[in-house]
């Protein structure tokens, strides 16, 4: 039989072997490239090469290394926190709900810090019990701008041992919150606290202590600040310059208190910023939604991060840590919206965002609850989709190959209307999505980001528990207390987790010069990769 008769084609060879080549190619071409590049997955820490007995060498982040600088700001021009806000961004943002200008922040930031530095003495400190909001940043700011030392609690438990232990001169609080503040007061050893009330305050006396105290309008402040007519001179700000103390409560209930510099808030900036990849790089356009209070340094850190792109801020109701409808109630705030809304806590928590006319949220900082409730919703609705199975098995496969798309033919036919229909408009903004505050389990994380379709990124946040990672831009971390035959043995290092760098805050009573290492009570493995990942706590 002659060659030719097995060549012979139909109209029908043809079509079958071009829809053969088109599906070769789309496979191969139509298809994003990889979320990190390959070597990445391997080393994820630069590793120093030398170590001390029963420690584990020094390990870096990859994009620093070992001999590279660490980014302690994000900008040659911002020495200070209240650099932060930019004078050459002249377009309006929303922050919670005020639109503002730079100007306009500046203005106020100003007038507050002229007024109460004129009532307050020199060697003063300010503790703020505000629940998140712009007049949160605009005390911040003024009291940094002023050299006014600012208290925060990063729980409200702690209120009373620090009104008995670090008695401030002044207090800074939401008018609600006034009855049980007084409380709290008369309890404490120290009555002579000048109160500064944001916020509609009647006047009333509540408790003994209220004969004791000032209780000072906020409007008062501002009014009496931009009335000023001669310059009130702002004081001489070092990056090294303490600036603030953050209280919080160590996992054996203990209380510490942390110093940071502006140095130390400026560096978690460049930190924040350097978590984006250059393609989804902060920017003015973007709205930033945050469950982390700004009475936490990480909290602020993120918040500040958006005051130095221009972008618009957003807290969830979840932040409000001075709630007097929730004081002596064990409930906590995501599950009281989870009352009012009928959806599940954690999603109602992140969509009350919405309160706030901001626009449409980029970039999500949530806790591992959170995206594990945004990502059970959204399976939730594609599992109503006759093609879910398929589409899931074609997104899994992709993500195994390390891309990810929300443009796929599957995302344009089950996922998006799955997106829309737990965040309505939320779902074609939303860019990036940050969880911390907790661990996130392989049987969480994989189906959020094939839900999502977009990068989920996984910060350790100490004192809590923890993520699978390598250090950030600017921290550089070790183990002690490590086996040293860890090596011999073909192990992986496990110790107690000590950590330096320009965001790494000093423990009241010590002096930064004298701590080379900070512990943060806690024990990990450093893996193969460079990798850390937290396995527990330290008791002792």
């Amino acid at each position: 039989m002659p060659l030719s008769d097995y060549i012979v084609t139909d109209d029908l060879t043809i079509v079958l072997g071009v829809i053969g080549i088109s599906v070769y190619l789309l496979q191969n071409f139509y298809k994003p490239q990889p979320l990190v590049h390959p070597i990445l997955l391997g080393r994820q820490s630069d590793v120093g090469r030398v170590r001390h007995p029963t420690e584990s060498p020094v390990y870096r982040n990859y994009g620093t290394g070992l001999m590279g600088r660490f980014p302690i700001r994000p900008d040659k021009d911002v020495n200070v926190v209240n650099d932060m806000v930019r004078p050459q961004f002249e377009a309006r943002r929303t922050l919670w709900s005020t639109k503002i200008t730079n100007a306009q922040l500046n203005e106020r930031v100003d007038a507050f810090g002229a007024g109460i530095s004129r009532m307050l003495r020199e060697d003063s400190n300010v503790l703020l019990l505000l629940n998140d909001g712009i007049e949160f940043l605009i005390a911040d700011l003024a009291l940094a701008k002023y050299s006014i030392t600012s208290m925060t609690l990063c729980s409200s438990k702690l209120l009373s041992r620090v009104l008995k232990t670090h008695p401030p001169t002044a207090i800074i609080t939401d008018a609600d919150f006034i009855p049980l503040l007084l409380e709290r007061i008369y309890d404490a050893p120290e009555h002579d606290h000048k109160i500064i009330v944001a916020g509609k305050y009647e006047g009333k006396h509540h408790s003994k202590s209220a004969r004791q105290v000032e209780v000072v309008p906020w409007a008062q402040i501002e009014t009496d600040g931009a009335n000023i007519t001669e310059t009130v001179p702002a004081g001489t700000k070092r990056p090294d310059d303490s600036y603030t103390l953050a209280f919080f409560e160590t996992p054996s209930g203990e209380m510490q208190a942390v110093r940071f510099t502006h140095e130390n808030m400026t560096s978690g900036v460049a930190a924040i910023r350097a978590l984006f990849p250059p393609s989804m790089a902060l920017s003015g356009v973007d709205t930033i939604v945050s469950n982390h209070s700004l009475s936490t340094p990480y909290g602020r850190a993120i918040a500040y991060s958006a005051l130095y792109e221009n972008a618009s801020f957003a807290t969830i109701d979840s932040t409000r840590l001075y709630d007097v409808t929730r004081v002596g109630d064990t409930q906590s705030p995501a599950d009281a919206v989870q009352l009012r809304s009928g959806q599940p806590h954690n999603l109602a928590d992140v969509l009350s965002a919405r309160h706030h006319p901001i626009p449409y949220p980029t970039v999500l900082f949530i806790g591992p609850n959170h995206l594990e409730d945004l990502s059970s919703s959204i399976l939730k609705h594609a599992r109503e989709s006759w093609l879910y199975s398929f589409a899931w098995r074609q997104k899994v496969a992709a993500f195994a190959e390390g891309f990810l798309s929300k443009d796929s033919l599957w995302d344009r036919t089950v996922f998006d209307n799955a997106r829309e229909g737990v965040f309505g408009g939320m779902a074609n903004a939303l860019k990036v999505v940050i969880s911390s505050g907790g661990p996130i389990s392989s049987e969480v994380l994989t189906p959020a980001r094939i839900a999502l379709s977009i990068p989920v990124i996984n910060m350790h946040v100490n004192p809590w528990p923890a993520h699978v990672g390598g250090p950030s831009v600017n921290v550089e971390a070790k183990l002690k207390g490590v086996k040293d035959t860890y090596l011999e043995e073909n192990e992986d290092p496990v110790g107690e987790i000590v950590v330096r760098g320009p965001t790494v805050g000093v423990s009241i009573g010590q002096e930064a010069e004298n701590v080379a290492w900070q512990e943060i009570s806690e024990i990990g493995r450093a893996m193969t990769n460079g990798a850390f990942k937290v396995v527990g706590v330290c008791t002792a």
